[in-house]
């Protein structure tokens, strides 16, 4: 019993007079949702409450803090808090009468190991089509980093880190003739264009996101000794500014948990819950076979026992087929200041079930701050009627948690010295450069070779020409063969003068003699 509602995550209130209380069942969880609103409407607290929520029902969450507000999950709410009085005043209001202040396990993670632990996946891992995407490679480039791909996996050259990667390029850059022959024109002007990307990349710093140990998902699936789902925060406000970098990461972290995680069908809660927020990243200016991805992963990801949770400000950032999917609703404020906010605002209300009792629309531009829209699955599957909500207030901390109480988290975290020393094994980078080692030094002893050959012929040579007093017999057989020498010597002169201009003189001198006596 969560907050007065059966195996369901409580929400806050609804109906007229906020009488009606409003909750996620757990069952329906991984039918996923949409947290959307406007700026400073309270997106980021519904995402901490449902947090909150899911993890006290012993499903592990993972969400990315984009302001860093959502640390304070860690602590209890502190009753000196501003807040207290009106959280206190508001629980009373919806009913949340097991309404406390208490902490949750946290796990922070940060792809730069700054304010978590370090995340990292492999080049091979992350694959050509999501590392294009991240690169904004022309579908040339992309073709090109395909082929070297292939040719990698083909040779057993491991892709573990951006060296690697950029190592493998120069070789295809080298190659790219032969190459070519089998896959297509290899132009060494795409792989330049490769390289400079990557550049860009290791200036953002993305260059920690690959490498080794890579992230095992069963570290984002943790349950504490008291049945509690842990909470994995992903530090993302310095990652903000690669925006490519973080929409990339949430993505490839969603695939791997499509294709690692076995079927489960429809569970009585979820195996994990993903909130995605600043989701319209992940799609603007997308090519459709990125698109097509997300809406495959959305669709499947389900039975693998997995909620996706799209945290935007409009649900028109969503592409339709996607939002198609997303069965679980908390729509916040949004304003109608133009012509194109109200096209958006009427398209978002059109979404819902109907009330009777109100106009979606205008509920959906008038709520206030704390207040939502909502509409959650019901029984079968069938989306409920839309309600207008007061959001349950959060019991854990509302704003950033203090840096000591942050690295004492981090310090007892369950995976605590796992990821933070970064591994070097051998790799393609390595693979290859031995080889062009071992290129340069045969080439080199051949080289060698030939000139102590060449000067073996010199010294013997001076040897014929300066050696000592012989035998007369010595003297007789190296006379006929200085004889034999000369003669052979004379006639390739006589035979070379002929071919010369000399020799056609002479030639054209007899022939004419012997035909004019005629």
């Amino acid at each position: 019993m969560i907050g007065g509602l059966e195996d369901a995550v409580f929400i806050g209130g609804g109906g007229e007079d906020y009488g009606t209380k409003q909750g996620l069942k757990l069952k329906y969880a991984n039918r996923h949702g949409l947290i959307a609103g406007a700026t400073g409407t309270g997106k980021t607290v519904t995402l901490q409450i449902l947090a909150e929520g899911f993890s006290k029902a012993g499903v592990p969450v993972f969400l990315s803090d984009v302001k860093g507000d959502l640390s304070g999950l860690a602590a209890p709410m502190s009753e000196a808090h501003k807040l207290h009085a009106p959280f206190q005043e508001r629980a009373g209001t919806i009913g949340f009468d097991d309404f406390t202040y208490e902490g949750f396990p946290v796990t922070f993670w940060d792809l730069f190991g700054a304010q978590g632990h370090p995340v990292r996946t492999t080049v091979a891992e992350m694959g050509p089509l999501l590392l294009a995407r991240l690169l904004e490679l022309t579908d040339v480039q992309e073709g090109v980093l395909n082929i070297a791909f292939h040719v990698a996996d083909e040779e057993g050259w491991p892709l573990l880190d951006l060296e690697d990667l950029q190592s493998l390029l120069i070789w295809v850059g080298q190659n790219a003739a032969d190459l070519s022959l089998s896959y297509g024109n290899v132009a060494t002007a795409s792989v330049g264009a490769i390289q400079r990307a990557l550049l860009v990349l290791q200036n953002q710093g993305g260059e920690a996101f690959f490498g080794e140990p890579a992230l095992a998902l069963a570290d984002l699936m943790h349950v504490d000794e008291n049945g509690q789902g842990r909470i994995s925060i992903l530090a993302a406000d310095r990652l903000m500014g690669a925006p490519r970098l973080y929409a990339t990461f949430l993505l490839w972290l969603l695939s791997e948990l499509f294709e690692e995680l076995p079927e489960v069908g429809d569970p009585d809660k979820p195996k994990l819950v993903f909130f995605f927020d600043e989701a319209h990243l992940l799609f603007d200016d997308a090519p459709k076979a990125l698109v097509d991805k997300v809406e495959q992963v959305a669709r499947l990801i389900r039975s693998k026992g997995v909620g996706v949770y799209f945290v935007t400000q409009n649900p028109a950032d969503v592409p339709d087929d996607v939002l198609g999917q997303l069965g679980n609703r908390v729509q916040h404020a949004l304003r109608a200041f133009t012509a194109k906010d109200r096209k958006e605002l009427r398209q978002a209300a059109e979404t819902y079930r109907e009330n009777p009792r109100f106009s979606t629309e205008d509920a959906i531009r008038d709520v206030g701050v704390g207040e939502a829209v909502t509409s959650f699955l019901e029984a079968k599957g069938a989306p409920g009627i839309v309600e207008r909500t007061l959001v349950r207030p959060p019991s854990s901390h509302l704003g950033p948690l203090d840096p000591a109480r942050r690295h004492q988290v981090i310090a007892a975290s369950p995976v605590a010295g796992k990821y933070e020393e970064k591994l070097d094994r051998e790799s393609a980078a390595e693979i290859l450069a031995a080889r062009a080692e071992a290129a340069a030094k045969a080439a080199e002893e051949m080289e060698n070779r030939a000139a102590d050959e060449d000067e073996a012929a010199r010294e013997f040579a001076k040897a014929r020409r300066f050696s000592g007093a012989r035998s007369p017999a010595k003297d007789r057989a190296s006379d006929r063969s200085f004889g034999a020498q000369i003669g052979s010597e004379v006639t390739k002169l006589v035979v070379k003068e002929l071919k010369g201009t000399t020799g056609r003189r002479i030639v054209r001198g007899i022939l004419g003699g012997i035909f004019k006596a005629r």
